[in-house]
């Protein structure tokens, strides 16, 4: 259930509503908008009128939410999200380009690329430095190590850094050194990794699971906003289907849904979608016609010498290329890039 209260609603109006809605043993999130606040009812609603809250002072309408994510629903929170990141802002008419290697490797390997991104035009660094793998024998990331070269490579180039978080325990470690925690998509159905990184006060890249539908994957997201961090960056990156020339098959259709059903910004990952750098810069291109806030891209020195998913990697050049092709497409689309 949410509440909507009037325009200029005072501080006693908006305590005086959640003063009812702890009383009936529910919990309040407060979003305040430029011109209104609404006022969500967390918790067991059966039995609850909404004549309960239609006549206190400052409440203008009394709404049920029809849909079982509620604080990422657009129905709660109209206006579109923006997230921050330091100085950076993610949506509100604006592209980010998030690029780097799959896996950190080296110091050498993650500064250099660091380098090239920063220069091509992205904004923030990804990298994986503990790797869920599918196989115990491949490689699974330099963990503590390569959070280390993380700081390094921001403080010499002054990009942000986004890199995944595996497990509860290793939420607070990879907060730390990291502007952006991932969750990635074999975690995004781990409940309490979502609490945790709820709890957490950096933002969430939260990529959709291999078979989820949008309807799951937003769920995900309810989880981390509804632990207190409302800076949630939805990330497609393909599904699980029965095609076979491609990694994973790229819902762009999840893109426009969920704009349309929730305030939070999307991101692309066509690297994981597509799992063929060759078809990288055309679901780039792609992305931001469907109305996506921005993409994450793979790209590597030496992409045939990776430890991890070098087939879908970009090379220095074609990562130029790419951001040659999606910048004037970006503006056409009224959307700025962000550096």
């Amino acid at each position: 259930m949410i509440i909507v209260m009037r325009a200029g609603a005072t501080d006693k109006e908006v305590q005086g509503v959640v003063g009812v809605i702890r009383e009936l043993g529910n919990q309040e999130h407060v979003s305040r908008g430029k011109e209104t606040t609404i006022i969500g009812m967390i918790g067991e609603e059966r039995g609850i009128e909404e004549a309960r809250f239609a006549g206190l002072p400052g409440v203008v309408q009394v709404l049920r939410v029809l849909t079982p994510f509620k604080l990422a629903s657009r129905q709660y929170h109209p206006e579109d999200t923006i997230v921050k990141v330091g100085r950076r802002r993610i949506g509100e008419g604006t592209f980010t380009v998030m690029a780097g290697p799959c896996a950190v490797e080296s110091q050498e390997q993650l500064l250099k690329t660091a380098c090239e991104v920063k220069k091509g035009g992205a904004a923030v660094l990804r990298g994986g430095v503990f790797k869920p793998r599918t196989s115990p024998y491949a490689f699974q990331g330099l963990g503590i190590e390569g959070l280390r070269f993380f700081d390094k490579a921001r403080k010499e180039t002054g990009l942000a850094v986004v890199t995944e978080v595996m497990s509860v325990t290793e939420a607070a470690i990879v907060g730390r050194y990291a502007d952006i925690l991932q969750i990635g998509a074999r975690n995004m159905q781990n409940f309490r990794l979502l609490e945790a990184v709820g709890r957490q006060e950096k933002p969430v890249l939260l990529k959709r699971g291999l078979s989820s539908t949008i309807e799951e994957f937003l769920l995900a997201a309810e989880y981390i906003i509804k632990c207190g961090n409302p800076n949630v960056l939805m990330c497609e990156r393909g599904i699980r289907t029965f095609e076979k020339y491609t990694r994973n098959t790229l819902d762009l259709g999840a893109v426009a849904a969920i704009k349309k059903l929730s305030h939070l910004p999307v991101v692309v990952d066509p690297s994981h979608a597509t799992g063929v750098r060759d078809y990288v810069i055309p679901m780039a291109r792609a992305a931001i016609a469907a109305g996506a806030d921005g993409v994450i891209i793979e790209v590597h020195p030496e992409p045939d010498k990776a430890l991890c998913d070098g087939p879908q990697s970009l090379t220095f050049r074609q990562f130029d290329q790419m951001m040659k092709e999606i910048v004037p497409l970006a503006k056409v689309m009224g959307k700025t890039l962000v550096k």
